[in-house]
């Protein structure tokens, strides 16, 4: 059963309530007593649970998680009426101390999980066509680009890129007019013309994360 906004809230208070404690740098992270809440929604080593709606995180950039949770604080995610997932995270990450965001931080980009299975089927050619106006930003290869403030793109699910995209496109994220980098891909969004067009993109990027994972 999904868990209730008010219920997360609490976890999360449960989960900031120790000091941050991290295995070696060799080592996968072992969740402590003050993040293992954490995997209730997202998974064990944060691989993700589509059940819950909450997405795969492992080794997502610090900066990028920062900025979302920021997000989530000052509420330009997470508000809309249509976002559920996003109305569950709001409150839980308004609750955190700026020490408190980058200690999550870090430790999310500290695990490390299996790559995602894929969910989504499209044209991965007409997506590879698509893409090109991403790359700019996301790279070649969508690996990021911290300096444009763009995340990697790779090892998310593919039903979390599907929808994010889709809240870009209808403004339920990105409507916000202090969220500069929300809005930046909500205009980007829009050029994605239909459902299948945002499909057949998120084809072409899961396919560059099997090839990397290949490598």
């Amino acid at each position: 059963m999904k868990m209730t906004a008010g219920t997360t809230f609490v976890f999360c208070i449960l989960l900031l309530s120790a000091g941050p404690s991290f295995a070696d740098d060799n080592d996968l992270p072992v969740p402590a007593d003050e993040f293992v809440f954490c995997t209730v929604c997202h998974g064990v080593q944060l691989m993700g649970n589509s059940i819950m709606a909450a997405p795969r995180l492992s080794g997502m950039e610090s900066w990028y998680v920062e900025r979302q949770l920021q997000a989530f604080r000052k509420g330009w995610r997470g508000t809309h009426s249509t976002d559920l997932s996003g109305n569950e995270m709001q409150p839980m990450a308004e609750s955190l101390s700026e020490s408190q965001v980058a200690t999550v931080a870090e430790f999310v980009n500290k695990t490390r999980s299996a790559p995602p299975p894929t969910t989504i089927t499209g044209d991965a050619a007409n997506g590879e066509v698509l893409y090109r106006s991403c790359s700019a930003c996301h790279g070649a290869n969508a690996q990021g680009n911290e300096v444009l403030g763009a995340p990697a793109l790779t090892g998310l699910n593919d039903w979390y890129l599907v929808t994010q995209l889709e809240n870009f496109r209808n403004g339920t994220r990105g409507g916000d007019s202090a969220d500069t980098w929300g809005a930046q891909m909500a205009a980007a969004a829009v050029l994605l013309e239909d459902d299948q067009a945002v499909k057949d993109v998120v084809t072409f990027i899961t396919g560059l994360t099997s090839n990397q994972t290949s490598n």
